[in-house]
Order: structure tokens, then sequence, then C-alpha cells
């Protein structure tokens, strides 16, 4: 027993010394990663973060599909375009310039990690996992005093004391004097803390049961319905990574479907489109109030004070997703006006359609909501884009110009203001001022793509046109992923070679052209640091 004791002691001994070192090495990890930066020249934030994410998580992808075995049946694919292929994936844009089907299970399943990892809600759970509450909001506190007096910035590097960026010139202010304590019944650092890392938990929870339950539903359709059985089987789909595939492409708004035809092929199988509306909602636009509500129910279920402090302090808690209840209220309901808008739009327009062709009464009104849903941001599709009004395509084109938490109101936000030294308001902004527009970078890229497309404008003039070329720029942009495809039967001059194909209308275009639509959707995904 003496032995046992002895062993235990040194196990314990052994336990608590690698804790202490493992919280040395994030200290001076967090430390190493502040002086990193130079802050006083760049004054660089999470964008720096984000930008080397997603250009590192698209170079490790590309290299992924590139090493993986292929199909037996499958052609080589061009190193271009499955670049093209891990940056889209990477940032949840779902524009292809080849078919889904040439890719392996193996490639599948790369494509599907890029997907979670590039999704929105995903690196804001990272970024709220790794840097923290008072992490940000020293940040905020030191960035602020540097941009109203530059001189501040000399010192740095800044030091780090338990995990919090110093400035050298702040060192003698308590981390309380950062964010003042609006709730005086739970003030004290723990209650600051803990609540984020309890939000942290309740994010990648919520992230996991979403898509598990999504995965599940969708087997379970796809097992039980004849129709929907047979497809994946024709094709040589296992049911498994469909349903995999298909629930973290829906929530995490990147728009992919392991079938060529994206989802028309089962625009008949309503129950499979109501299963995934939800997903496409509850992983962008109605995220934030959800996540209010999902806090809610745990403090109402759990009857811990920290889930009421990140209700009453969410801007003191720095998360851009937990907004205030007014907010919450006002985005839900935006979103839902939206919908509304887009369906009674759509089917007044396209209802008797060629688009709608051969669909029921209940079908058209499934498909036809589907659709819309998809529309601000996923870009699973039901139908083809490229027969649909240019009335409607104008009106997809502004839908998907919106960014995610358009309310349409003048509500505080957390990130708007910041306070000067002589207690004005000034505008904080990282790439621009207040007329610098998302406008500055897309109209020319359309322009340049144009020009690198001149050619095909000249000789195929219905299917290389500015509209078109517009509602794939501004898809890109706004990571969506809708497409008017190509279609060989609108050639002036029939090409006898010309063979119909299943991907995005950027698959037909030069490489110089694709290679501006990679650039179009890294700035659509960093495009909310510009405002």
């Amino acid at each position: 027993m003496g032995i046992f004791a002895s062993l235990g002691k040194k196990f314990e001994q052994l336990y608590n010394n690698s804790c202490a070192k493992m919280s040395s090495f994030r200290t001076y990890f967090v430390g190493f990663l502040c002086s990193l930066f130079d802050f006083h020249e760049l004054q660089l934030n999470s964008f720096v973060f984000q930008f080397f994410y997603y250009i590192i998580l698209s170079v490790l992808g590309f290299l992924a599909l590139k090493l993986s075995v292929l199909k037996a049946t499958t052609i080589r694919l061009a190193d271009l375009d499955l670049f093209f292929t891990a940056v889209s994936a990477s940032t949840v844009s779902s524009m292809s310039t080849v078919e889904m089907e040439l890719f392996s299970n193996t490639q599948l399943v790369i494509i599907t990690a890029l997907m979670l990892m590039g999704g929105e809600i995903f690196t804001s759970m990272l970024r709220l996992n790794f840097v923290g509450s008072n992490f940000t909001q020293k940040i905020k506190s030191i960035e602020s005093r540097v941009h109203d007096n530059p001189s501040n910035s000399r010192n740095f590097p800044a030091k780090v004391e338990s995990g919090l960026v110093v400035h050298p010139q702040l060192k003698d202010e308590k981390p309380n004097s950062i964010v003042e304590d609006r709730d005086k019944s739970l003030s004290g650092e723990h209650l600051r803390n803990c609540p984020i890392k309890l939000l942290g938990h309740v994010v990648i929870r919520y992230i996991f049961v979403i898509q598990i339950l999504g995965a599940g539903l969708i087997f379970l359709y796809v097992s039980l319905v004849p129709s929907a059985k047979e497809v994946l089987k024709n094709k040589g789909i296992q049911m498994q990574i469909f349903s995999v595939f298909t629930a973290v492409s829906t929530f995490s708004n990147c728009g992919f479907v392991p079938t060529n035809e994206n989802m028309k092929i089962f625009k008949k199988n309503s129950g499979l489109l109501l299963f995934l509306i939800p997903q496409v909602l509850l992983g962008n636009t109605l995220f934030a109030p959800a996540l209010r509500c999902v806090i809610w129910v745990l403090g109402k279920t759990t009857k811990r004070v920290e889930y009421g402090y990140m209700l009453n302090n969410s801007r003191e808690i720095g998360y851009n997703y937990l907004l205030p209840s007014v907010h919450s209220f006002v985005m839900a309901i935006v979103v839902l006006v939206l919908i509304v808008f887009e369906f009674l739009f759509f089917c007044s327009m396209e209802w008797n359609s060629e688009a709608l062709y051969g669909l029921d009464g209940n079908e058209k009104f499934v498909a036809s909501l589907f659709q819309v849903v998809n529309l601000r941001h996923t870009g699973e599709s039901v139908f083809d884009l490229s027969i649909v009004t240019p009335a409607v395509l104008v009106v997809f084109i502004v839908m998907m110009y919106l960014p995610a938490r358009t309310s349409f109101f003048a509500i505080e936000g957390h990130e708007t203001d910041v306070k000067n030294g002589d207690g004005k308001t000034k505008q904080k902004r990282l790439m621009g001022h207040d007329t610098f527009s998302p406008l500055t970078f897309l109209v020319p890229f359309v322009i340049f793509i144009c020009m690198t497309e001149r050619d095909k404008l000249k000789e195929d003039p219905l299917n290389f046109n500015v509209l078109s070329i517009a509602l794939e720029v501004i898809s890109a942009y706004a990571n969506v992923g809708l497409s008017t495809g190509y279609h060989c039967s609108r050639q002036l001059k029939p090409d006898p070679f010309c063979k119909p194909v299943w991907y995005g209308f950027v698959g037909r275009w030069s490489a110089g052209g694709k290679l501006l639509l990679v650039i179009v959707m890294f700035l659509g995904k960093l495009r909310k640091f510009g405002k």
C-alpha cells in the first residue's frame, strides 16, 4: 500500500508540474504572438489571424487534395482547379470549376474538413477559446490608445501578465479597470473569465450538436426514401459520406454537395429540403438569436449565474455573435421578413416558368422556399439559375450583397465606436473610411475579368455576358456560390466538341479569370474588417 501511495503522490506531483509548465508555455506563447505583430506600425488584430488562417488552410487543403487517392475513372485534375476548390471550401464559397463526382471519398472527406474549419462560426469559436475576453478587451484598449496617441506605441512589443497583453504604459492599471463592472453583484475577475470559457464550450457544442443532428436526419431520410437512396446508389456515393458532407456544408453555409447537380436532383424530395432549411439558418443568419436563446435556456435549467452574466453583459464579453436582446430580436425579424419578401417575389415571377416545370404545388412551395433561404449565404440550388428572369437575378445579387447580420436599424454594435482622449466618438475601421464601399473592390474585378474573357464575350454572348460575370463575382465575394453555369445549347456558333458540364460558370473561364476570383473569395471572407 505504501508503494501505491508513493506512486500516487509522484503522479500527482508530475501532473501539477505539467499543468504549471503548460500554463507558463501558454503565457509565453501568447506573449510571443503579441510581440510578433508590430502593433505600432500595422495596428493588426484578428484580421491577421484570419488572413493567415485562411491562406494556410487553403494551401494545406490543396496539398491534401493533390496527394490524396483519386477515383479509378477520374482523369488527373489540374493543379489550379484543385487549388481553386481548396480555396472555395476553406472560404465556404462553393464556387466550382470541376464536377463534384470526380472527387474520391478521401477527397470528399478533405473538403468536408476544409468546410468545417473554414466556417464563420467555427473560426469565431477558435478566436473565442484562444484569446478570451480579457485578452480581447486589452487589445482593444491598447489599439484605441495607440490610435488616439501614436506615441503610446513606441515601446511595443507588449508584455504578458497572467495571459493578458499589457502595454508598458498601462502595466500599473488593474485588468478590471479596462472593462467597467456593470453588474456589481457579479464583480470579480472570476466572473469575467469564467463566462468566456463557458461560452466557448457552448459554441463548440452548438456546432457539433446541430451538425450531428443534421447528418443523422439526412442519413435517415436517404435510407428510408427510395428515390433519394436510388440517386446515391446510381452515382456510387456512400450514404454516410453524403450525409456528413451535406450537413457540414449546409451548416457552414458553403453550398457544396457531393452530386454534380447540387440539390437540383433532389428538388422533388421535399422532406430532405425541409431538413436542410433549419441548418442553413442556424449556421448563419439566425445564429446570433439562436445562441442567445440557447444561453437563456441553459441559464434557466442549470441556474448558473455565468449564463445570466453573458446575457446582461454581452458587449463586455466581446463575442461578435452574442448580441443584446433587442438587436437579436430585430435581426431575427429582418431575416424572416427578407425570406418572405424573396419567396413572394420569386414565386410571383417563376411559379409557372420553365425553372419549376414538372413540380406539383407542394413541391414548388418547398423548393422555392429552400432556394430563397439558401440565397443569401449558402448557395445550394434546386433550380437552374440561367433560365430565371433577369429581374430575379438582380434581386438575388442584392440579397447576396447583404451581410449576415443586416438589421436596417441604427442599433449600437460591439465594435462600432470607441472613445478618444477628448471623450469624442470616433469610428473605428481597419480597411477604409465611411465612403469606402465593397463596390470599390468588386467593380474593378468585374472589369478585369471582362478583360481576361473579352474574346468569349464577343464569341459566346449568351453564356458570357456582364450580368453573368457580375453574379459570379458577387456570389464569390459574398461566399455564396450561386452560379448560372454554362450551357452548350446557347452557343451562337455550336461547338460539336462541347459537352454539358455540372460545374459553375467560372469553370469555363481562363486561368487569369479563375485566379482573380480566388482573390475575390479571400476578400469576401475578410470583408467584415472593412465595415
